[in-house]
């Protein structure tokens, strides 16, 4: 084990900061941070955007459902698929570039970017010792964020990054057990097998909640994700995607 094995398996989300705003100093290194991280092609096919304004903090966390963090922090990132400075680039340099960013393959790659930048930003943040929580709610309502953030064409908005001094630590969450992820030469297929792995997950999050809440919640994972699952949400998406030019298909 090394300080950065012990800092990545202690990742819990943090959802109460302190009133206290990052330094600028602390900004520009997650950023840059975010920056180092691989990028496909060298493609560099995201952008974040910072947002200090108290009212667009306010809204956002509106918009996303209510949560109280996305105003509440001591900054909040917004990362964004981004293929918009593509498009510019193929007019300075006088190349049909359309079909090619608006395949599902460059959209794919502008989303692994933008993931693989947030978590070099939220591995930058924890080192600091701030507290991180991903915000996947902006996705409410994208037109309102897009419209909020004066979002351009073929830039998608995919999630929120509230980063600030924790107020208070929650439990880490057990994962599921890394024979249940982890696969070797070929894919494992025992469902039988995977089903028992399964079961003894269960008890192992039925046995945190009952903890954490103090006897109030005792939710198997299997339940909650059925749950979430069973019920449609932000089925607007395929469509919204089409409609800013990142996906034609």
């Amino acid at each position: 084990m090394n300080e950065s094995i012990d800092l990545l398996l202690n990742h819990r989300s943090v959802r109460q900061f302190e009133d206290r705003p990052l330094t600028r100093e602390q900004k520009e290194t997650i950023v840059s941070c975010a920056q180092a991280a691989s990028t496909s092609s060298f493609i560099q096919a995201y952008s974040i955007i910072g947002v200090t304004d108290k009212e667009k903090k306010r809204k956002l966390a509106e918009l996303a459902g209510g949560q109280a963090y996305v105003e509440e922090n001591g900054h909040f990132f917004v990362f964004c698929a981004d293929l918009h400075r593509h498009e510019m680039i193929g007019s300075m340099e006088n190349k049909n570039v359309v079909p090619s960013i608006e395949s599902t393959e460059k959209f794919m790659v502008a989303l692994i970017d933008t993931a693989l930048a947030a978590q070099n930003a939220a591995i930058a943040a924890e080192s600091m010792s701030l507290g991180i929580c991903y915000i996947g709610g902006i996705r409410n309502k994208l037109e309102d964020v897009c419209e909020l953030l004066q979002i351009p064409s073929r830039v998608l908005p995919l999630f929120g990054l509230a980063v600030g001094y924790p107020a208070e630590m929650t439990e880490k969450k057990p994962r599921l057990p890394i024979n249940h992820i982890y696969h070797e030469n070929e894919y494992r297929q025992n469902e039988e097998e995977d089903q028992e792995q399964l079961e003894m997950y269960n008890q192992i999050i039925s046995d945190y909640y009952l903890e954490r809440t103090k006897g109030m919640r005792n939710d198997t994972w299997t339940s909650q994700m059925a749950t979430m699952l069973e019920k449609q949400s932000r089925m607007y998406m395929k469509e919204f995607v089409k409609k800013i030019g990142m996906d034609r298909i």
